[in-house]
Order: C-alpha cells, then sequence, then structure tokens
C-alpha cells in the first residue's frame, strides 16, 4: 500500500486496488477483440479515482491510449508517468475536449495529442508547431466527427471539408485520427447509433476524398463494447481507410456499467459480470452518544428518534461527495454504509462535513472502528450505483464527485 501523504491526517481515503483496475482493461481489451485497440478514459480525475495514481498502472498493463479531458490534465498525467520503469513506452495522450487559447505550448510540450474540430484549434497548434520549426505532418490531431450529439465536432460536408484543408503536405499538422461519440450505446441497435455510424460513414469517405489516411478510426464506449455492438461495427470502417481501430472506454474500467437494453437477436453482454468495482471508499467513526427517544437528528430536524438510539458521528459530508441525497428522514430511509459487516443506516441529513448512522444494534462500535462508504464487508456491498439510485443521480456524477480532499490510496 502506498501511504497517505503526512498532510492527510482526517481519518478519510479511498483505496484504488491496482490489480482489479488491471484485470478490468484487460476483460475490456479481450471483448473489444484483437482488431480494436481500447483507450483507457481517465479524464475527470480517472472518475474520481485519481488520474495521476491510476495512469501508471494502466500503462504497465499495455494501454497504449489514456484519455484525458483537458491539457492540464494531460500535464499532470504526464508528469505522473515518469515513473514508468526504463525502457517502458509512455502510452499516447488523447486531450479529449481539446485545447484552449495559451495551452498550445503544453500540448507540445508534453507530447499531447488534441481532439480537433474548430479552425482555431488548428490555428493555434499551426502556429506553436511553426514557431519552433516543427517538420511537415509532425504534430498529430484527431478530428471528432459530429454525428448527432450536437456537441462536440465537426458536421460531415462543408464544415469539414474546411478542416480537412489544413491538412497539407507542408502544414506540421497530422490528421492521425478521425472519431465520434455516440449517444444511446447502452440500448443494443438503437436507430439513433445507426443513424450516427452512417454519418461516420459518410464523414470517412469525405475523409478519403480529400486524400488522407489517418491511422486510427474510433467510436464507441464503454456500452459498445459491453453489447459487443462497436467491435463488430469499428473494424470494418476503419479498414476502409487503412486505419486501425480503437473504442474508449471509461466507466468499465472502474468496474461499473450502465444496465443494457438487449434486443432479440443481439448477443448478452459478455463483460459487466467479470468487472469488479476499483474503489473502496472508508472512513472511521470519530464520535458516539445514546440519545433518548424525542430526540432529533441533523439539519432541520428530519430524523426523530422514537426509541432510545445509540450514535455514530462519520468525518464525511457533501463537502467530501458524500451525496446529500443519502439522508435520510422519520418517513423515508435513506443510504446505508458498513461497519463490522453490517448495513447501517444514515440518520438525518448528510452534512457539509459530517453524517450520523445508526449503531443501536452494534454494541461492539467504537471509536476508530472502520467504515464503507463505497465497497465491500463481508457478504455486503455497498456500490456507487446503489448511492445513485437512492440520490436520484448516476454513478457517473456519485464517482466523479469524490473531492481532491479525499486521499486516494493505491492498494494491490
Amino acid at each position: 500500500m502506498r501511504s497517505v501523504l503526512p498532510s492527510h491526517t482526517r481519518p478519510i481515503w479511498a483505496e484504488i486496488s491496482a490489480s482489479r483496475l488491471v484485470a478490468n482493461y484487460r476483460a475490456l481489451q479481450a471483448a473489444a477483440g484483437p482488431q480494436v485497440d481500447v483507450l483507457a478514459v481517465i479524464k475527470a480525475n480517472a472518475y474520481g479515482h485519481g488520474a495521476t495514481e491510476c495512469a501508471p498502472i494502466l500503462a504497465a498493463a499495455g494501454a497504449k491510449w489514456l484519455g484525458v479531458t483537458s491539457a492540464e490534465e494531460g500535464v499532470a498525467v504526464r508528469q505522473s508517468l515518469g515513473i514508468l520503469p526504463q525502457g517502458m513506452p509512455q502510452p499516447r495522450l488523447l486531450v479529449m475536449c481539446s485545447l484552449w487559447f495559451g495551452e498550445e505550448a503544453s500540448v507540445l510540450d508534453y507530447a499531447l495529442t488534441p481532439v480537433v474540430w474548430e479552425t482555431y484549434h488548428l490555428d493555434l497548434l499551426e502556429a506553436e508547431a511553426k514557431r519552433r520549426g516543427f517538420p511537415a505532418q509532425s504534430l498529430a490531431v484527431h478530428v471528432e466527427i459530429d454525428t448527432g450529439m450536437s456537441r462536440q465536432g465537426v458536421a460531415p460536408g462543408a464544415l469539414l471539408q474546411q478542416l480537412l484543408s489544413r491538412f497539407t503536405a507542408h502544414s506540421p499538422l497530422l490528421l492521425e485520427g478521425v472519431m465520434t461519440h455516440l449517444a444511446s450505446t447502452e440500448i443494443a441497435d438503437d436507430p439513433q447509433d445507426r443513424r450516427q455510424m452512417r454519418d461516420f460513414t459518410h464523414a470517412l469517405e469525405q475523409v478519403a476524398a480529400a486524400g488522407l489516411r489517418p491511422a486510427y478510426v474510433h467510436a464507441g464506449n464503454t456500452s459498445s463494447t459491453d453489447s459487443g455492438y462497436m467491435p463488430q461495427a469499428i473494424p470494418a470502417l476503419a479498414e476502409s481507410l487503412g486505419a486501425r481501430a480503437m473504442t474508449r472506454a471509461g466507466l468499465a474500467l472502474y468496474g461499473y456499467t450502465l444496465p443494457l437494453e438487449m434486443r432479440r437477436g443481439i448477443p448478452n453482454p459478455h463483460v459487466a459480470s467479470s468487472l469488479q468495482p476499483v474503489m473502496a471508499w472508508k472512513t472511521r467513526v470519530v464520535s458516539l452518544r445514546d440519545i433518548d427517544t424525542g430526540t432529533t437528528i441533523g439539519y432541520n430536524s428530519t430524523f426523530v428518534s422514537v426509541t432510545p438510539m445509540r450514535l455514530a458521528l462519520l468525518p464525511v459530508g457533501y463537502a467530501d461527495g458524500f451525496r446529500r441525497g443519502l439522508s435520510s428522514s422519520s418517513e423515508e430511509e435513506g443510504g446505508s454504509v458498513l461497519l463490522h459487516g453490517v448495513r447501517v443506516p444514515i440518520l438525518g441529513r448528510v452534512s457539509m462535513d459530517l453524517t450520523v448512522i445508526d449503531v443501536t444494534d452494534i454494541p461492539q462500535t467504537k471509536i476508530g472502528d472502520e467504515v464503507i462508504l463505497i465497497g465491500a464487508c463481508g457478504s455486503e456491498f455497498v456500490g456507487a450505483d446503489e448511492q445513485a439510485h437512492i440520490a436520484g443521480t448516476s454513478v457517473y456524477e456519485v464517482l466523479c464527485g469524490i473531492s481532491d480532499r479525499v486521499p486516494r490510496v493505491v492498494v494491490e
């Protein structure tokens, strides 16, 4: 186990299992097949798991590509990869939300590969590369095609043609990859996905007609790999351009997937059952008290005891990312945590820094006892997906919302 920094004395931490992260990555690569590279998405601080902690683990496991949000994230991850064993190749870092003014120097300094779709992206990169004397076709970028998300990406047709015209024999820019993002991959053979793939095919035809031959063609995410849909579709598209196929996996790396809506004739998912949650989020009991019948608990007195109770106090709250939606009241149950292998209910409102739990039925509870917020204890398990359901949000938001004041500790 890597020790927590001396400044992290507050009894709250998240353990990140290196072996589970590697196993999940390898399961996803096996599901994608040998014709498809899996880009491991570690953006948003590796979905709350710690990007600088996870990046070296994935690189050592053989990940050729890692996906980050921004140049700022890319710089931090590249610096963390300096600890790789000598001789181990550095993975490529795809900056999935491109760059902003002033970030072009960092892109070049730290060998980042930006996703582009605006002409100003190319203006910034080309000017900086020329200033440094980069040779022709030496600065790789990936162009994103907007096929229906209306978010990032350039639309096929005139706007794409304008972008493609920038990749000339004399420009330092190199069109290394062409990609798109699909909106509904958790729904097998969804009509929107089919329309998006049709438009992506047309865009690739436009790329080929412009005389450009990218090295990578990629689309898809965790759900598409889980359903088996995209791994079947991408290689054919990539082969049409003589390119390597790639897909991008994020949530599944960390042990979670979205529920799939399968249809007749579509095979059942073969990845989700083999995945294991990578994070165990933990804290400790810091205070105990006994209360009488009729005692109010927490803000606005939403919970009132109907019997004498024993309470334990946890030093965790919504400022740490422990969702306020896990609160309970006298009329409605909230979330649970694990103590001594037993599910223990949250009482009253989760506050900024503190949460109260009911330990009446666990008389052996003492100050310093370990409490599991997310993870397993004995036969019980509390998952981020369970918390998301109770709090009325998504598992992405629960994981990404765990704040920086919770140290991540790498364990086996």
